[in-house]
């Protein structure tokens, strides 16, 4: 019962026959591209397409999650819920050898033939619960990324978590390692206006879940509380940002992220979503109040021995010549605190040569101004620098911002100045001399990131103009005090002019660093997902409300059984008083002609001096409204008590109730507000 597609074998032992889930025809879309292109060209497919199915399961980012974990050619892993492969392709270069499980042929199929030259991946097809009885038990690792919270479809007990972290425990050879890769129940994007992400709803996960829903993820308390019912002891937690599916940065314990560091936050990549602060400012209040842990978007549950990098970060949205992950690592032994820089590919091999040339260059330049510069030290598998503690002069800056410190902080960009004047006759140039990039520690200033450095002018003020750019780029608060000093920040060079000069250049310096790719923002934006701010309502123009009423006597509604209302007033909001007629099942309410956000205050049925209050119907799986049953609905989704978006040009809400009494009357009270254009 096996299948070979080019080396890679497909056990189907325990196939049931058909897959029992599928995405739709994105699938056979996938399963013809993987079959056409090489890997090499699936950005090239990403951007043309701007689909977010392909984007998820073809872009080789999805395995940065992974990718840091010390994994050689002598070690056995095992991929729970490997899919379409988009981990298990970098798995196979770095293990030995690579076991997978799922339950889609089709998707194993797809995973096959884009890994066709591993000779070590072998996938099971079939239900885990019954794979996993023939499975050995000395995996080095075992690897569960987006599935653990599928656990109570895999195992179906009352205890399924617990149940499905025993079983797999049992694989593991001693002092091998569990790696859970999974949402964040609080994570911070929730709480900021995502969907959650299986269940496509507004806070769905932050209110508990449906009874009657099957995935569930959890908090780190709840990871926690899961471990200790299994009598798991070593376990470590770590911090995927922007979230676990397309990470470029790694944070633990050991290293949390610092104020000013989470700017990049906007990621809804498979839906629209709400804007109601800005995450960057909170995240920066989280850190400061030590919560980031709580809050984090995603979890990296480590189950066993710890590993050594305390951080990672990823630089492989670029072109290959200039892709690079910098790691600050723990020393098993002294524990002591190192940063390395290592090439993503060997093509990349002479950016690394560049950057070691700077630092021997820059070093004698800033030496005898008060700067000192973290100096390289180069091995085989890259670059490595002494880890330093302080604060970046960008969190500086901030401070003295926040405090309305205009005297500091322009003291320090006149100190900033002067080192940039300095830079001016260095032999090798620092083009990257941005506040990111310099660390202060006792009044010492150390540059920590000197990547971008060439022997071509740069001028002070040009530079000087580059770091506010890149600063603003941060925080809007930053671009508004910026702007307020404008004119005492001339003496430095810095104008107009010159700020849509640098801008200019920093879009072409940009499309070099990433070989003309796309961005993920560029992709985000390609697919199309809107992001809606509910709080630039009140800001908006009103609505025209122009009310038409139908109306339902059992046989639906018709635009011949319809009539309008004259409004009086174009007030934002409205409380409708209609006629709902005796023997009518239902109204529909059309409040105008146009998308709105609509809050519903009342709705209420009025029979002389009865008065029952209508409650909101809920669909039932299908999406459907049941005949019959009294309640109301609207053709909007649902984002929060009473609140729906209606983006549509035929917005409405439709109230079914028998009446069975003259003179009835329906009572709808509303509020309107036009939908913002999406950002």
């Amino acid at each position: 019962m096996t299948e070979q597609i080019g080396k890679v074998v497909l056990d189907k032992t325990f196939y049931p026959g058909k897959d029992l889930y599928c995405d739709g025809s994105v699938e056979d879309e996938l399963l013809k591209i993987v079959k056409e292109y090489d890997a090499s060209d699936y950005d090239k497919v990403i951007e043309d397409r701007g689909s977010w199915p392909i984007l998820y399961h073809l872009s080789e980012k999805r395995a940065n999650i992974i990718e840091w974990l010390p994994i050689d050619k002598s070690m056995k892993v095992l991929e729970v819920g490997s899919g379409c492969g988009a981990i298990t392709s970098t798995l196979v270069k770095k293990a030995g050898s690579v076991t997978g499980i799922d339950l889609s042929l089709k998707r194993s199929s797809i995973n096959a033939y884009r890994n066709k030259d591993a000779d070590n991946l072998l996938i099971h097809v079939g239900n885990f619960k019954d794979v996993e009885k023939t499975l050995p038990n000395d995996y080095d690792y075992i690897f569960l990324i987006g599935v653990f919270e599928y656990a109570k479809g895999y195992m179906g007990s009352d205890t399924p978590y617990e149940d499905f972290m025993n079983i797999l425990k049992a694989h593991l050879k001693p002092q091998g390692r569990m790696v859970i890769a999974i949402e964040n129940l609080w994570g911070l994007k929730y709480w900021a206006g995502c969907r959650e992400d299986h269940l496509g709803t507004y806070f769905s996960g932050l209110e508990g879940y449906p009874a009657e829903c099957g995935v569930r993820t959890f908090t780190r308390r709840g990871l926690e509380e899961i471990c200790k019912n299994t009598g798991v002891e070593d376990y470590h937690f770590y911090y995927p940002y922007p979230d676990y599916k397309f990470m470029t940065t790694i944070y633990s314990d050991d290293r949390l992220p610092n104020v000013g560091e989470l700017s990049n936050n906007l990621r809804n990549f498979d839906r629209e979503r709400l804007l109601l602060f800005d995450e960057k400012h909170v995240f920066d209040s989280v850190i400061k109040e030590d919560l980031f842990p709580l809050y984090s978007n995603s979890y990296f549950l480590l189950i066993g021995p710890k590993v050594e990098p305390v951080y990672v970060k990823y630089s492989n949205d670029r072109a290959a010549e200039y892709a690079i992950k910098t790691e600050i690592c723990k020393d098993s032994v002294s524990g002591e605190l190192y940063v390395t820089k290592k090439p993503m590919s060997y093509s990349a091999m002479e950016h690394m040569k560049a950057i070691k040339a700077a630092s021997d260059s820059l070093k004698e330049t800033f030496g005898d101004c008060g700067a000192f510069v973290n100096v390289c030290e180069e091995k085989e598998d890259g670059l490595y620098f002494e880890y330093l503690d302080g604060v970046t002069l960008e969190e500086l800056l901030d401070s003295y911002m926040e405090r309305k410190d205009e005297t500091n902080f322009l003291g320090l960009l006149d100190t900033y100045y002067k080192l940039l004047c300095k830079n001016e006759a260095a032999p090798i140039k620092d083009k990257d001399l941005i506040f990111a990039n310099i660390l202060v520690n006792d009044g010492k200033w150390h540059v920590i990131d000197y990547e971008w450095s060439s022997e071509a002018p740069c001028p002070a003020g040009e530079l000087f103009t580059r770091a506010l750019y890149c600063y603003t780029l941060g925080s809007h608060r930053r671009k508004l005090y910026i702007t307020e000093l404008s004119d005492k920040l001339g003496q430095y060079g810095y104008s107009k002019e010159l700020l849509d000069t640098i801008m200019e250049e920093e879009a072409v310096f940009q499309k070099k660093v990433t070989g003309q790719r796309l961005s993920m923002v560029e992709i985000r934006d390609k697919i199309g997902m809107p992001i809606v701010n509910p709080l630039d309502l009140a800001s908006m123009n009103k609505v025209e409300p122009r009310v038409q009423v139908y109306v339902d006597n059992g046989a639906g509604f018709s635009e011949d059984n319809s009539y309008f209302i004259s409004m009086n007033n174009t007030d934002a909001v409205q409380k409708l008083t209609i006629d709902f007629p005796k023997g009518a099942v239902a109204l529909r309410v059309d409040p105008c002609m146009e998308p709105v956000m609509l809050y519903i205050k009342e709705v209420a049925v009025v029979m002389g001096t009865n008065r029952v209050d209508v409650q909101e119907l809920k669909p039932n799986r299908k999406g459907q409204y049941k005949r019959g049953k009294t309640g109301y609905f609207t053709n909007g989704e649902a984002i929060g008590q009473g609140f729906y978006a209606l983006d549509t040009a035929d917005p409405n809400v439709t109230v079914q109730y028998h009446v069975s009494e003259d003179n009835a009357k329906l009572v709808l009270w509303v509020e309107l507000m036009k939908l913002p254009k999406s950002i």
